[in-house]
């Protein structure tokens, strides 16, 4: 947390959080009494007009998320989108988010690559899994704990079980893991554990990239 982020949070006329009591949390660790709204994703367009309306009036409004940065795989675009269309100053604070330390830690390359989000749970998963797979770049993904195991198994149908990939969860968290292997490997993982918790990266090399990782010699469990 920086000190122009406290600073911001603690001068705002009002701060926009997905839930108000997860942001209670760091707003009381850092003295923070702003007033707090709900902004997410069963209330965003609604929330979103109110908001501008807001600020149109003169009020200054932070958007903050339960984890990550606002605006990545969530309904922040939004509201930024509705304060460009209204002519209004948007400015981003940058602070953490599980995409590009995801990256940097996996092992993969990291000079070319794409970030696709959350994939669609059912229409047209298929067709960008058989896509994502042949790219030749690493294939960054976000998924929810519960479908892991799916994802998973769908990127091994179509990359097969040697694909060299990442599951990363919980980034800059109190359990931080890295998982590092072969889809097949990482289903095995999936399969042993009890249940998996909270936010996951899956990141997915290349077939040139996985298959320079599988024929160069290994030293420990991880590369």
């Amino acid at each position: 947390m920086s000190e122009r982020a406290i600073e911001t949070l603690k001068a705002v006329s009002r701060i926009a959080c997905e839930d108000t009591r997860t942001s209670g949390v760091l707003l009381s660790h850092y003295g923070i009494s702003t007033p707090t709204t709900s902004f997410h994703a069963h209330n965003e367009h609604g929330k979103a007009t109110r908001l501008v309306e807001s600020m149109i009036r003169g009020d200054d409004i932070a958007l903050i998320s339960d984890a990550g940065s606002p605006g990545i795989s969530d309904p922040g675009y939004l509201l930024v989108r509705a304060a460009l269309d209204a002519h209004l100053e948007v400015t981003s604070l940058p602070g953490p988010s599980a995409l590009i330390p995801a990256l940097a830690a996996s092992g993969l390359p990291s000079d070319r690559f794409v970030f696709e989000g959350f994939l669609p749970p059912k229409k047209g998963r298929q067709t960008r899994i058989k896509a994502l797979v042949e790219e030749d770049r690493t294939v960054i993904l976000y998924e929810s704990p519960h479908r892991l195991k799916k994802l998973l198994t769908q990127l091994a149908e179509h990359a097969g079980m040697d694909r060299q990939a990442v599951v990363a969860r919980e980034l800059s968290k109190k359990f931080e893991e890295f998982r590092r292997g072969t889809l097949e490997e990482l289903l095995a993982w999936v399969n042993d554990v009890t249940k998996v918790r909270g936010e996951i990266v899956v990141l997915i090399a290349s077939p040139k990239a996985s298959q320079r990782l599988n024929e160069a010699p290994k030293s420990g469990e991880a590369w």
